[in-house]
């Protein structure tokens, strides 16, 4: 896990979940590679790990990665850190991800923005400003009730990697229990967006990698 990452996953839990709190968490993509949100959880959590192959940090292995073996409705909060852009169809995950949530459970999601291609055992995706909307309309459409509490895109930090960080409430109904946002705390970002609020929050175009080669070569795109 990445540094920007770390940061980011500690920033979801310091933010949303009390430290008194015993919430049950699935992480999806949960093997520790140099990191795990696990370590950030509170204390008192009922943590499972979930992941596609075995190793440290994961409780459960998937036979369907389009399935979950959990109960609907038995979830307080899902975490996925890194591991969307290597799932084909996502958008399917995303679905059982509100299925077996709790109507107030959140889903935190962290995904890269850019970067390398990079295989495990697939690297299929980048998320952008715009992909959080577009999964809450995907969810209502499958008949369920998300709604988008939060997205935007981080700075970098001790790497590459700009990461796309989104939080969703299961059900629309229950924003009201969730009134504290990343966004106030998390300092300089990229393309935010707040229930609530029309439009994006601190805009850009590019990239950091893309607007480091536009100061460099004074072309409007990035290229010399």
């Amino acid at each position: 896990m990445h540094p920007s990452a770390f940061e980011n996953g500690r920033l979801f839990f310091d933010t949303y979940l009390s430290p008194q709190a015993a919430p049950t968490v699935l992480d999806i993509g949960a093997q520790d590679v140099n990191g795990s949100l696990r370590a950030l959880a509170p204390a008192a959590s009922h943590y499972i790990g979930v992941d596609f192959a075995p190793g440290r940090g994961v409780d459960v292995v998937l036979d369907d990665p389009y399935h979950l073996p959990f109960a609907d409705g038995s979830i307080d909060a899902v975490v996925s850190s890194s591991c969307f852009e290597h799932i084909e169809l996502f958008w399917l995950s995303f679905n059982e991800v509100l299925r077996v949530l709790k109507p107030d459970g959140l889903f935190y999601l962290n995904a890269p923005s850019n970067g390398d291609f990079h295989r495990y055992p697939v690297d299929c995706w980048r998320f952008y400003p715009d992909a959080g909307g577009a999964l809450v309309r995907w969810g209502v459409r499958s008949g369920h009730r998300p709604a988008l509490l939060e997205s935007f895109t981080a700075y970098q930090r001790l790497d590459v990697w700009s990461d796309f960080v989104a939080v969703f409430v299961k059900d629309e109904a229950c924003v009201a229990s969730h009134p504290a946002r990343m966004l106030d705390r998390v300092g300089r970002f990229m393309n935010g967006r707040r229930y609530g609020v029309e439009g994006i929050l601190c805009p850009q175009d590019h990239t950091e990698e893309g607007a480091r080669l536009r100061r460099l070569t004074g072309h409007p795109q990035g290229l010399g």
